[in-house]
């Protein structure tokens, strides 16, 4: 079964073009690189996997089911660019984490016993359990977004969706999340990570989909890397 399942999908912000006529299959247990330069649609095409923003034309399935129920079973988690949130709201790092698990609430909508207890093993992975109680605000930029990663474990998805998960990050984070990403592909769910960064795929990916509003290349990751696919996508002679 495919985590992702996209066919023909355009988006259009009025009279601009966002997403044309996307094809795209990715199947589980991967971890796939969406890339491409600012304006080349990847965003776009995340709030359209998530729902957020509605397709013109085109079918999306996550799971082989459509986005609503798989949101509404929390099969798939976002993390997104630091400049998508409010870092000045009063919650901490368990908090974040703990956002998480309202899928798995009951009637009441209070943390139970199993919530705490996912909230704490995904502090560990990430190794934020020091930080549990401080301020989402305080963190470094690669400690925010180990957090909401965790949010993502804590949730069980199966399918994580990182908007620009190395920028403005330090090394140690880097190497933190892609050790965890690995992880997460080998316990067989399905990661995707929308980058302009082309440095930190090759190691990462097991496939790359390089976006210019269409998709330009779609496979495993040196082959989308080639030089001649680069050069043509982006007009640069590539090394």
């Amino acid at each position: 079964m495919n985590a992702i399942t996209a066919h023909h999908v355009t988006v259009r912000y009025g009279e601009v073009l966002a997403v044309d006529d996307v094809t795209v299959d990715i199947g589980e247990g991967r971890v796939c690189g969406l890339l491409g330069m600012n304006g080349s649609g990847k965003s776009t095409l995340f709030k359209a996997l998530m729902g957020l923003v509605r397709p013109d034309t085109g079918e999306i399935r996550i799971m082989d089911r459509d986005r609503k129920q798989a949101r509404r079973e929390g099969l798939l988690a976002y993390v997104p660019q630091s400049e998508a949130v409010d870092w000045t709201f009063p919650v901490t790092v368990s908090d974040v984490v703990l956002m998480g698990r309202y899928g798995h609430l009951g009637p009441t909508r209070r943390p139970r016993r199993a919530d705490k207890a996912a909230m704490r093993a995904a502090l560990t992975r990430v190794g934020l359990t020091d930080l549990a109680d401080r301020p989402i605000g305080e963190l470094s930029g690669g400690q925010r977004k180990r957090a909401f990663v965790a949010r993502g474990i804590a949730q069980d998805a199966r399918l994580l969706l990182l908007d620009e998960p190395f920028a403005g990050v330090d090394t140690k984070s880097e190497a933190t999340i892609s050790d965890l990403l690995r992880e997460l592909r080998d316990e067989g769910r399905t990661v995707v990570i929308s980058t302009h960064d082309l440095a930190s795929v090759p190691e990462l990916c097991d496939e790359a989909v390089l976006l210019q509003q269409r998709v330009v290349a779609h496979g495993p990751t040196n082959d989308v890397l080639a030089p001649e696919v680069l050069a043509r996508t982006f007009g640069v002679e590539a090394r």
